[in-house]
């Protein structure tokens, strides 16, 4: 009896001491998965954590981005192109793991850009036809100014041709007149003294005619020089008035209006980005 009971309890301890060592095994084996699960995670943590930085540095060059030469619209497909290359590299990362609220916020904030520099690109094509427009409108200022001058002149050429033809008439006339004048005319007969009376009253009535015919050529040239300045002043200001419409409207132009437009989308996405972060750091 003493014997079975010695050998009984030797077993009962040894089994006793496999099953304790057991137990620790796989405490030991429980600890060490839990330490390489927080591990992994903790490695997943990182690695998200650098995409997100990376993506957040490519998203803040892009806000910055500015173009060089108008029109500016011949840069946003490439710059949207870049945008959407820059989303979909940090969203096919592995580390990443997209929830449907970014997945929905992010596709807001494309659709709103998209449809604001659609808007940018028809206002600036509106612009250039109104470039093309004052071009014009300079070009016929300029056209204005010389066909004035070009009327001018040859209204000018035409009353000097008047004006000398008619000044030699009345010269001659005055001429007539004077040696009529100056012939005595106790000396001749009474039909003589007749016929020089009647040809004083016709040289006369020839000498104011010219002068007539001479001061109406002058009121003639002057109301028509008048009425084509006039015509000519009514027409250069319609068209400064055009172009100094047409210059207010091509000021834009010069200036890149879609820097606020893209600053605010990059933003938005950043602010997307790092909310994501935060979710997923608060619920791994």
């Amino acid at each position: 009896m003493s014997y079975r009971s010695q050998r009984s309890s030797r077993h009962s301890n040894r089994r006793g001491q496999r099953k304790t060592h057991h137990q620790k095994t796989k405490r030991k084996k429980q600890k060490h998965r839990s330490t390489a699960k927080y591990l992994i995670k903790a490695s997943e943590a990182t690695t998200f954590k650098e995409v997100v930085e990376k993506t957040l540095s490519k998203l803040s060059n892009l806000g910055d981005q500015t173009f060089a030469f108008p029109p500016f619209s011949q840069y946003y497909n490439d710059w949207l192109l870049s945008l959407r290359s820059v989303l979909s590299e940090f969203e096919s990362n592995p580390a990443t793991n997209l929830d449907q609220v970014f997945i929905k916020y992010r596709s807001l904030v494309i659709n709103d850009v998209e449809l604001k520099l659609a808007q940018r690109r028809n206002e600036e094509a509106t612009l250039e036809k109104s470039t093309r427009s004052l071009v014009l409108q300079n070009n016929l200022l300029r056209q204005t100014d010389i066909e004035h001058a070009n009327v001018n002149q040859k209204l000018k050429s035409k009353r000097n041709r008047d004006i000398r033809r008619l000044t030699r008439i009345v010269h001659d006339f005055e001429k007539d007149l004077e040696e009529v004048s100056q012939m005595k005319a106790s000396i001749l007969s009474p039909f003589t003294r007749r016929a020089m009376s009647h040809k004083k009253a016709e040289v006369t009535q020839k000498l104011n005619t010219a002068k007539g015919e001479l001061e109406v050529v002058m009121k003639a040239f002057k109301e028509e020089q008048e009425k084509i300045h006039d015509d000519y002043k009514k027409r250069k200001q319609t068209i400064i008035d055009q172009v100094r419409n047409l210059e207010k409207k091509v000021e834009g132009l010069e200036t890149d209006g879609s820097v606020e437009d893209r600053q605010n989308a990059c933003k938005a996405l950043i602010n997307a980005v790092k909310a994501l972060l935060q979710r997923k750091m608060s619920h791994p």
